[in-house]
């Protein structure tokens, strides 16, 4: 028993010491609870829309100031036409835009109904729903405190108009995020791992000595992956276009283009975990936590950003998928082009840079 009791006690002291094990233990647990415990609720916040008031009386105005104040929305623009709104929806930083008829206040008070159209973008058709129905909660409760005990009440008629998914899919918005999922996992993961496999085996000291340069067996090592991740791409857009019906209203070639862009950056991502590994242990821990968690919660995927704290906020402009799923919903839903979306294939452009430059410092020819 004495000698049991004494290998447990050996075994404590084997964990407490390595480092990285009690940071599985203690550190993940307490990661994970507090970012999912922020990024995961069902109210919104700061939310940006538009504003198109063609009427600007006292109305309108108690009505909007009533919006902002709620904490739920933020104005970021007044347009001046309806031909503003399609242009503001592309850009991807308004999320609704409310419409006021002419002569609001003077149609409310002569006929006693006045009409706003509430006009919002349907690209996640999650965060749709509540804003809309955010929008018309505060509309009631101007409604309800004009209205007192009036025997003939107003009455104010939000007309929704849902744009680029009408139907309010749960598949418009999880298509793209899928795809730069996939791609993240078949080329970051999965190159970082070969890689590493490769110096872990000690079979990548046979290949520094062969007669290839060493960028020659890392593009050899990628390349594959390159053709692997086009395929997934091209088969998840032919499954959502003809299973989910989902459509593509911009150039299909930029679409491409961006697609082959990210897949780069994922490529050039696998790199840089790979420089840094020396195990396929390593390497896996090192993608799954630093990869496939910001994807799936800072990217915009699933959880709307605006609703985050502002540090996870921030944070998500570390994390390339967040710019990826912009761009797709962009293109397929909106038929953006690239005077829309060339602020995020910079981002990425650099990204890619920045990675292999890591890279290049990192990767030593000659191994230890």
């Amino acid at each position: 028993m004495r000698e049991f009791l004494g290998f447990i006690k050996k075994e404590f002291i084997h964990i407490l010491r390595d480092f990285r094990t009690m940071t599985i233990l203690f550190g993940l647990p307490v990661v994970q609870i507090l970012i999912f415990g922020f990024v995961i609720r069902n109210e919104i916040r700061n939310v940006k829309i538009g504003v198109l008031d063609f009427s600007k009386d006292i109305v309108t105005y108690d009505i909007l100031k009533r919006v902002t104040s709620s904490g739920f929305f933020v104005i970021d623009k007044y347009l001046t036409s309806v031909d503003e709104i399609e242009k503001v929806f592309q850009e991807g930083k308004i999320r609704e835009v409310l419409v006021f008829e002419n002569h609001f206040a003077s149609k409310l008070e002569r006929e006693g109904v006045a009409s706003v159209q509430i006009i919002c973008d349907a690209s996640d058709p999650t965060s749709a729903n509540l804003i809309v129905n955010y929008s018309r909660g505060i509309i009631a409760s101007y409604l309800k405190e004009i209205n007192g005990d009036s025997k003939i009440p107003f009455q104010i008629r939000p007309v929704v108009r849902m744009m680029y998914n009408a139907d309010l899919k749960s598949a418009f918005m999880f298509v793209p995020g899928t795809m730069a999922m996939v791609l993240m996992l078949v080329c970051a993961l999965m190159t970082s791992v070969s890689i590493a496999r490769e110096k872990e085996t000690g079979t990548m000291e046979a290949l520094l000595v062969s007669p290839l340069r060493p960028m020659q067996i890392l593009a050899g090592k990628v390349m594959p992956y390159i053709l692997l991740s086009c395929i997934n791409a091209a088969v998840i857009l032919i499954i959502g276009h003809f299973v989910f019906n989902l459509p593509v209203r911009g150039n299909i070639w930029l679409l491409f283009a961006v697609t082959i862009l990210f897949i780069t950056l994922a490529l050039s991502l696998g790199i840089m975990i790979s420089s840094i590994s020396n195990s396929q242990q390593m390497a896996m821990f090192v993608s799954a936590f630093a990869l496939m968690l910001p994807t799936i919660l800072l990217s915009g995927f699933i959880f709307p950003l605006e609703n985050m704290p502002k540090v996870l906020q921030w944070l998500s402009y570390f994390v390339p998928p967040k710019y990826f799923i912009t761009m797709i919903r962009s293109i397929m839903l909106k038929g953006a082009g690239v005077t829309e979306v060339w602020k995020e294939i910079m981002v990425l452009v650099f990204m890619i840079f920045t990675f292999i430059g890591i890279s290049f410092v990192k990767f030593k020819v000659r191994l230890e």
